[in-house]
């Protein structure tokens, strides 16, 4: 659940701190008093685009911080498969910062990527706007929505058919590599013949070219460090610490103090005999053997070579002989290969289709639910005889989500045929549909909030009644955040905001408040009324509110 929203110089957003509840918040607002901007910065925490026009004008950055609830097994586990955590107190704290050069995203202060953020964020909050029900006008989304309706059985027959399908798509592939003439092949199979040679006589070992790289170093400065070590020897064996050591014995039985500062100079005169030994040691074993320094640069230019064909490291390497070999074997033995790949092909193709067809007969068995379920929904929502169904059609190949392709079909009218949604319904009607949808999805969808924006484009009276009603509906098992225009939709709220936009001086602000039972009532007059407020309004906001509470107290019993 989302527990708090938090804006800093965000647009017109100089601060905000809005605290959200269970059930159905209702953020309400003056037209131009920043509605939008809730929404805009809630999508830009979670990965959407931020561009430097969204900081407000003079501050140096904008700050979104949104702070989740985590409950439940089943999301901890989704998550820590994302590798992230909930804090101790089981919150997830997203936070995005944006500057006029780059903006960065942090998930309980680790910094993630914009993919990652999406992927993780996915798992707690859905936001359904203008983009989303417009999606309705492709197939791809109809089927997505019908295997969420049944996950539970469409995930694991999808799974298995993702891995047969990646298996098949390299034996196509395979088999492809087969396609060529005798003497294209014989030209390969000298190639590798060659290739496979060249790495067997190169044959490098672990540790090779670091210790050869070290021996190289050595010789190409020998000179240089002979002459820096005899420098060295030289000013190691001058009489400075034995003449000091002397002067200190000297007057040592004056002064007890003085007998700490002799032992440091013994030491001292240890260290440097012994590192002068040291020295000499590695002067005399010195060797510059010409034979040895040509054969370690050659061997070097081998390895190097063999590097930039084959691979950086010697498991690399070995990983890519083994290649070349299965494949010269391949060559060498073609009608065998190519006999076999065709049989394991045909039989992975005979697997697919089977995994395919049981997928497809699961999909079409739990459609015929979907859809009445769905038309039910429709009807609930001021769809008069309405019709809906869903059309199958099969793909002439396979995919990684089977060979099913499908669209909803609708009639709003009687008589007239059902045609599929991107032909018959308006932006408004779209709109109302995915509500039906969602809230047929309620029970099973695990995303605890959803957000509503523009639910309520082209209705009003009776239907924007009714689609309250299916907010405050799934409000019943998800938290739910909708932004509105409608007094209908707004007296349904089991929290409401009113979002206000004051000027002062030359800086316009926006603000967001709770409301209190009177507060809601006034914001439902206003929208009731517009400027003029009566009594009248007043009483009828008043009425609309107690209706309201009256309507969702069956809905909180189911």
């Amino acid at each position: 659940m989302l527990l708090e929203l938090h804006v800093k110089n965000l647009a017109l957003i100089e601060k905000a701190d809005v605290e959200f509840g269970e059930g159905l918040n209702i953020l309400t607002g003056e037209t131009g008093a920043g509605k939008s901007i809730i929404i805009g910065s809630v999508t830009m925490a979670l990965g959407g685009k931020a561009s430097r026009d969204s900081i407000r004008h003079g501050a140096p950055y904008a700050y979104i911080e949104l702070v989740f609830s985590v409950s439940g097994e089943e999301k901890r586990k989704a998550l820590k498969e994302l590798d992230t955590e909930p804090t101790e107190d089981g919150l997830i704290i997203i936070s995005r910062k944006i500057t006029p050069s780059r903006s960065v995203s942090r998930i309980n202060d680790e910094m993630v990527t914009t993919a990652r953020l999406r992927q993780i964020t996915g798992l707690l909050l859905d936001i359904h706007g203008q983009h989303e029900h417009q999606s309705l006008l492709y197939k791809s989304k109809h089927l997505e929505i019908l295997d969420a309706y049944v996950k539970a059985q469409t995930q694991p027959e999808k799974k298995k058919i993702e891995a047969e399908y990646r298996n098949y798509c390299a034996l196509k592939e395979r088999l492809a590599s087969f396609q060529m003439d005798t003497d294209a092949r014989l030209r390969e199979a000298d190639f590798l013949r060659f290739e496979i040679q060249e790495i067997e006589d190169g044959s490098i070992k672990e540790g090779e070219e670091e210790e050869l790289t070290a021996r190289y170093r050595r010789f190409s400065h020998a000179r240089r460090i002979a002459e820096s070590l005899t420098e060295a020897y030289d000013c190691l064996h001058g009489d400075g610490i034995t003449r000091a050591l002397k002067s200190v014995e000297q007057v040592t039985d004056f002064d007890e103090a003085l007998q700490g500062i002799r032992d440091q100079l013994y030491d001292a005169e240890a260290i440097i005999s012994d590192a002068g030994r040291e020295i000499s040691g590695y002067l005399s074993s010195m060797e510059f053997d010409e034979e040895t320094w040509r054969r370690t640069e050659e061997r070097l230019d081998q390895i190097h070579s063999l590097q930039s064909k084959y691979g950086a490291t010697p498991q690399a390497i070995e990983a890519r002989l083994e290649e070349k070999r299965k494949r010269l074997e391949e060559l060498e033995d073609y009608d065998a290969f190519r006999e076999r790949t065709e049989k394991e092909l045909k039989a992975s193709s005979d697997r697919l289709a089977g995994l395919c067809a049981d997928l497809s007969e699961i999909r079409k068995s739990a459609s015929v639910k979907l859809v009445e379920r769905i038309r039910q929904g429709l009807l609930d929502l001021n769809f008069l005889d309405v019709e809906f169904d869903m059309e199958f059609d099969r793909l002439d190949h396979f995919t990684a989500g089977g060979w099913d392709e499908a669209q909803f079909l609708i009639s709003t009218n009687p008589g007239q045929p059902m045609r599929p949604l991107k032909d018959v319904a308006s932006g408004g009607e779209l709109s109302r549909i995915m509500l039906a949808i969602k809230t047929v999805l309620a029970d099973s969808d695990e995303i605890p909030t959803l957000i509503f924006d523009e639910i309520d484009t082209g209705i009003s009276g009776r239907t924007a009644q009714k689609v309250s009603e299916k907010l405050s509906y799934i409000g019943g098992s998800h938290q739910v955040i909708c932004i509105t225009h409608l007094p209908q939709i707004a007296a349904m709220a089991d929290i409401h905001f009113e979002i206000k936009k004051s000027a002062n001086g030359n800086m316009t602000a926006t603000t967001i408040e709770r409301l209190g039972r009177e507060e809601e009532i006034k914001e439902l007059a206003r929208l009731l009324g517009g400027a003029q407020i009566t009594e009248a309004v007043l009483k009828n906001a008043g009425e609309m509110k107690d209706l309201a509470d009256q309507t969702k107290k069956p809905m909180m019993a189911r």
